[in-house]
């Protein structure tokens, strides 16, 4: 079998996530899989690095697929094309090669960097609402930043996860939070090896609420573990969350 990665951008706006589900036809999956069945005659799975939720947006993802040799006669700068003349502009396919056979897009991943950008400056901005989520109430990003450091490291982050039946394990690592204020817009940045349903923006959520002062950040290690979700912070909409980045070991990639 040969095997392809592909780096994608795309706009969630519009879609309902990144997984192909039964009731609509508004996912990413199933836009690239629909454009890889017309291209090799017969339908092609493509794996994704994670499963994007609904209105969330991505600066590199990544996937691959797999087809069987015989199949695979055309070349990579053939996909590419193929897919930019049949995807919708808001999916835009910005590299397209090829990988190990063993290389998996989501389980071959070392980490994730997603970013979550909040407008917080005196006047709201127009151009880039759509990609950002407005606060009208004043932020301290010191007080963030504090409540942060208590996240960084390995924990179970069964508070912050949305899937109130999930059987598998919510133990992850986060690496690093960073925060940077630019004119008037707050990004936030989670590296961490993996991420629950809904995690960061729970998790900015959480943020957001001690940046406003409704909770402290010496809060956070009861909240973290009590594994109980009401007590921490609101979701935060999924209009300022982006996907940025997919770490590989370098034999991987």
């Amino acid at each position: 079998m040969a095997n392809f990665c592909l780096i994608l951008a795309y706009d969630g706006t519009r879609y309902n996530g990144w997984q192909r589900q039964g009731n609509t036809s508004d996912t990413i999956q199933e836009k690239l899989e629909n454009i890889l069945e017309h291209l090799y005659g017969e339908p092609v799975e493509i794996h994704g690095s994670g499963r994007t939720d609904a209105g969330v947006h991505a600066l590199r993802q990544v996937a691959n697929y797999h087809v069987p040799r015989m199949l695979s006669r055309f070349s990579c700068q053939e996909i590419q094309t193929y897919f930019n003349q049949y995807l919708p502009l808001d999916i835009r396919v910005l590299s397209v090669s090829k990988a190990d056979s063993r290389f998996h897009a989501r389980l071959s991943a070392e980490s994730k960097i997603y970013e979550y950008r909040i407008d917080c400056g005196p006047i709201a901005n127009i151009f880039n609402r759509r990609y950002l989520y407005r606060i009208e109430e004043p932020l301290n990003p010191q007080k963030m930043q504090e409540a942060a450091s208590y996240l960084i490291g390995t924990h179970d982050f069964k508070s912050f996860c949305a899937n109130r039946h999930m059987k598998k394990s919510t133990v992850r690592t986060i690496y690093d939070i960073s925060f940077e204020l630019v004119d008037g817009i707050l990004y936030i940045r989670y590296c961490g090896d993996g991420f629950l349903y809904h995690m960061v923006r729970i998790l900015t959520g959480t943020l957001i609420e001690i940046g406003m002062g409704d909770l402290l950040p010496t809060q956070l290690p009861t909240i973290l573990e009590s594994q109980n979700r009401a007590l921490a912070g609101f979701t935060a909409p999924a209009q300022g969350l982006f996907l940025v980045e997919v770490h590989y070991p370098e034999a991987g990639e």
